[in-house]
Formats: C-alpha cells, structure tokens, sequence
C-alpha cells in the first residue's frame, strides 16, 4: 500500500482526475463525471476499501492536461517514431500489448482519434481514459520505464489543427480541418419556448462515446419542448450524429426518436450529462445569481405567512427546481413530505399567486 499511495500522491500532485476501473478495464463507478471534476486521496483510497479488483485509470484530456498515444501493434512504432520523435523521450508506460506515451497539454486542444496518422493508433484525449501504474490486467502489471518526472509537452503535429491539417494533406480524412469545423457548426434554432442554453452547450460538443444517446436524445427533446417540428428535429439530430468522430448507427439513432415522459428541465440534464455548464443555464441560483423571475425573490415578503409545507415546497422549488415544473410526485421525494401533503401546499401557493 505504500507504493501504491506513492504513486497516487504523485498522480494528485500532477492534479490528474483518477476514476477506479476493474481488472477487463472497465471502471468501477459511472465515470464521466470525472471529466470536469477530480476525485480526492480520500474518495481513492475509499474505492480500496469497496473494491477488491481494483485497478487506477487516469482521465485524459483537459481536466488533467494529459493526451496519450495507445500503442498496441508494435509494428507500427518505427513509423511512429519517424513523425514523432518526442516518444524515445517522454513517459512511457509498458501495457499489456504495448505503450502508453504520456504528453503534458497546457491548454492546447487535442482531439482523440483512434486513426492517428491513419494507422491504428490511438490519441486519447477528452472523452477517454487509461489504465495507470501499478494497475495489472489479466496478469500483467502496468509499470513506468520512463517515469511521470520526464513528460514532456504535446508535439505541435498532434495539436488539433495541425493534425487535421496534416492528415487532409496525406489523405488520412476526407475533409480539411476548416471543411470539418464547418460541417460541426450548428444554427442554433430559434427559441418557442422555454429558453434553454443546453441546446446551444449539446449542437457545439462533440460528443464522445458514452454521451451520444443521452445527448442526442435530450436535445430531440428540448427541440420539441421548443415547439419544433419533429421533422425539423429529427434532421438537426440526425446532422448533429454524421459530425460525429463515431457516429451511432442508423438502428441506435432511431432510440433517440422517443419523447420523454417528462420535460426535462436544468436539473434534469445536468444529472444526465456531466458536461452541461451550470453557469450558461437560463437558472442560476445555485451558483449563488438569483434572477427577477426566482419565485422566493417574486414573493419574499409573503414567504413568512407561508405554512411549514408552503415555505418548504416553494423553497425547493425556488432553489432546486429553480425554473423547472416538477411532478408532486418528485418534490414529495426530495422535501421527504408526504405526497398529499405536497399536494396541499401546491394548492395552497396557486392560491396565493406564487406559482
């Protein structure tokens, strides 16, 4: 355990965003949360106390200033040195097949493909991760032959324009990079409705394996919430899938085409997509910005002749659901009332022009 908590120290000390994954390397817990927030010492060493087949992955990408190249068919390292020499100097990692090179990214934008240079190999990024020392995958222990002290920054060729640039010369993709970022730049459609910015946040990502049927499912249902056609909807989805680095399939896509059974509303997405920005939602009471429109601020000097059940429902609604129409059925959940007593007090604060 004392080497094990070396090497995690010093995996916190370089500020990456660790997650628990098992021994076929699939993680332990749903781990994209884990993009835009980082575990602590005390959360990792609690997943050795839940875990008995634990091993560590690192999240690439921005949240730890880290890109990877996956090598698995040795084969292909000559070449690799060729267009990068960087990789005879930088940290190394021995996997069960190959190499992992580690690159430091400074606020550089790399994108994760799984083609690089149109060969098989993989540049992993945001949206991915990989297994880290002293994790061991069906027998094999994963160990640094170079160490993390000896990283070195992203080579300018793996830099996203640069490299999309580099592969439209050698013919690797189809498209030059400007040709590529005009295919992925969405006219963000008219609001009918309820202005939610998570449209603007869903059309400008682009989504990664793992967040593409929720996504793409959230935002069919947002555009229909915004009174558009089905037909206009299903044709920005549908655009907003063939932008994609792996698009679902023709099969997959038509599960999207579903409509929720209820509207979803800020918290609602946010639950199902990590990446939403709660800042850049119309709702911002919880990061402490409280608009004209907040019920406790529209009603604040009636909130003291409020019942017990009144002032508890309306502050839920004015802090939790900030904006939103929950069911009955979930304020009762959240507040721990009863459900006809939640029910009461909905009338009761209709009755006082509060909602």
């Amino acid at each position: 355990m004392s080497y094990i908590g070396s090497i995690i120290n010093e995996y916190l000390k370089n500020e990456y965003s660790l997650i628990p994954v098992n021994g076929e390397k699939k993680p332990h817990i749903y781990w994209k949360p884990y993009q835009f927030k980082k575990a602590n010492i005390e959360d990792v060493f609690g997943w050795y106390d839940k875990f008995t087949d634990l091993n560590i992955g690192i999240v690439t990408g921005d949240i730890s200033k880290l890109a990877v190249i996956d090598v698995d068919d040795l084969n292909l390292l000559p070449e690799l040195k060729e267009y990068l020499p960087e990789i005879k100097e930088t940290t190394r990692v021995r996997t069960r097949r190959g190499y992992h090179y580690y690159f430091s990214l400074n606020g550089e934008q790399v994108k994760s493909t799984n083609s690089l240079f149109g060969r098989r190999l993989e540049l992993r990024s945001n949206g991915n991760y990989v297994v880290a020392p002293p994790s061991i995958i069906k027998a094999h222990r994963y160990v640094y032959e170079v160490p993390l002290s000896e990283i070195l920054p992203i080579p300018r060729l793996l830099i996203e324009k640069d490299l999309s640039a580099y592969n439209a010369q050698a013919g690797n993709e189809p498209v030059s990079y400007e040709e590529d970022r005009k295919h992925k730049t969405f006219k963000i459609p008219k609001y009918h409705g309820q202005k939610v910015d998570c449209i603007r946040q869903i059309l400008s990502r682009d989504l990664q394996e793992g967040e593409r049927n929720n996504s793409l499912f959230i935002l069919y249902n947002l555009l229909l919430r915004n009174k558009n056609t089905e037909e206009y909807s299903k044709k920005l989805v549908i655009n907003k899938n063939k932008s994609l680095l792996k698009p679902l399939t023709e099969l997959e896509l038509k599960k999207v085409y579903r409509k929720a059974s209820y509207n979803y509303g800020c918290v609602g997405i946010r639950d199902r997509l990590a990446y939403i920005k709660y800042e850049d939602c119309e709702y911002r009471f919880k990061d402490g910005e409280l608009k004209d429109s907040n019920i406790l601020i529209k009603n604040i000097r009636i909130l003291p002749e409020l019942s017990n059940a009144e002032a508890k429902t309306a502050l839920m609604l004015g802090i939790v659901f900030d904006g939103e129409n929950p069911s009955v059925t979930k304020i009762s959940k959240k507040t721990k009332m009863n459900y006809n007593t939640v029910k009461k007090a909905i009338i009761g604060l209709k009755g006082k022009g509060i909602i």
